[in-house]
């Protein structure tokens, strides 16, 4: 080989390597994907939530062509069965073997809690799409911990408000005894007490128990002015069910926190016709915002959104919010929370913003079924804040 061309083609290598160099800072700079671990029931009472949820989740995802913050997101996916005593070992196998960088869940309270207490001690970022559990923005408050949903305290105190107004006088609860149930109790009543009336009679059943003709038996003797209930998913469909074929929907009117009739109505058929709710949430909001998100979600899935849904995209919408602040390092986490905490969030359901304690302050709206849809009545309370009592954050 000549010397010229031996120059030549070192010239050649030599330039290559420097350009090769050159792009290393380049690549190095592309981000990860983001690892969203989505810890939801996929099984069991509570599965059509969970599925509603991660639905709604991925529709905002994809309407950002997949990436919040500049980072694709990859899913991690855990079925919770509802179940609190996996909930540890659950959330522990996400954040410590799969190293996901937030963590989305869950539907029931019990296992929520037990997301809060790792959440707090990993720093992980957590978004809660659903479990109302009062303690999540309460005493387990955080600055990496938020909800896009409500606290089971919310749509309680909404309700007592406006079934005091409606002028009964005596209610009787009925609930699964766990988190949701009686802290949905506790929010009606301390609002029914304070509208003038009072809860004669607190009756429940353990979780996921669906056995209520013994409790509708003791309504019926008890002779309320009205009963009040929280149930949920395959819960509330029975004992809607039931209540009708009772006797009792004709001479004593029941009211629920709106999880009663949300994604159950089409298995409730007649028997929910004419039942009021109260809930951050209804069927024929019909603002622009809110049509525009169920027609996606329709063509999408070619399913109706229900709360469930938007409580999922909302928690994107949340997670998009605080990715874009800190640029995809979701390790700046006080960046991350001062954005999302800062922020007006525009959700389907109406703008709302979230609480120094990170749970949405938000209309809640008074909804009566008709027609297989929660349609709106009014508002029963506007930009209803929790008192997040025992946060010191």
């Amino acid at each position: 080989m000549s010397p010229s061309r031996r120059t030549l083609i070192s010239t050649a290598v030599a330039a290559l390597a420097l350009s090769t160099i050159a792009t290393l800072p380049a690549l190095a700079q592309g981000l990860p994907k983001l690892k969203v671990g989505l810890m939801l029931p996929y099984t069991g009472t509570y599965a059509a939530l969970g599925n509603a949820i991660e639905n709604g989740f991925r529709l905002h995802v994809a309407e950002q062509g997949g990436k919040l913050g500049g980072r694709e997101v990859e899913y991690v996916k855990v079925d919770d069965e509802s179940d609190p005593s996996k909930a540890t070992d659950n959330v522990n196998k996400l954040v410590k073997r799969d190293n996901v960088d937030v963590l989305i869940g869950s539907v029931h309270s019990g296992v929520a809690m037990a997301m809060a207490k790792v959440a707090k001690d990993t720093g992980t970022v957590l978004i809660v799409p659903n479990a109302g559990a009062d303690a999540v923005t309460g005493a387990m408050c955080a600055p990496n911990i938020f909800r896009s949903s409500f606290s089971n305290w919310q749509p309680g105190y909404a309700m007592g408000e406006v079934v005091a107004k409606k002028g009964h006088k005596k209610v009787v609860t009925i609930t699964w005894k766990y988190a949701a149930g009686d802290e949905s109790v506790k929010g009606f009543k301390e609002s029914f007490e304070k509208g003038g009336g009072t809860v004669v009679k607190e009756l429940n059943l353990p979780f996921p128990n669906v056995e209520f003709q013994a409790l509708l038996t003791e309504i019926a003797a008890a002779k309320p002015d009205a009963v009040f209930t929280f149930f949920a998913g395959g819960g509330a469909v029975k004992f809607v069910k039931d209540y009708a074929a009772a006797g009792l929907k004709k001479t004593i009117p029941l009211y629920g926190s709106g999880f009663l009739t949300d994604g159950t109505l089409e298995a409730q058929g007649a028997d929910a016709n004419g039942l009021f709710t109260a809930l951050h949430y209804a069927d024929s909001l019909n603002t622009p915002r809110d049509n525009a998100f169920r027609l996606a979600y329709a063509k999408t899935y070619k399913l109706q959104p229900d709360v469930y849904a938007v409580q999922g995209y909302d928690a994107a919408q949340m997670l998009g919010i605080g990715m874009a602040a800190v640029k995809g390092d979701i390790s700046k986490k006080a960046e991350f929370s001062a954005a999302v905490e800062k922020a007006k969030i525009d959700s389907p359901r109406g703008a709302f913003t979230l609480s120094k304690a990170h749970n949405p302050v938000q209309d809640f709206y008074l909804r009566q079924v008709g027609d297989k849809e929660n349609k709106l009545v009014s508002i029963a309370s506007k930009a209803l804040a929790d008192p997040a009592r025992g946060c010191k954050m």
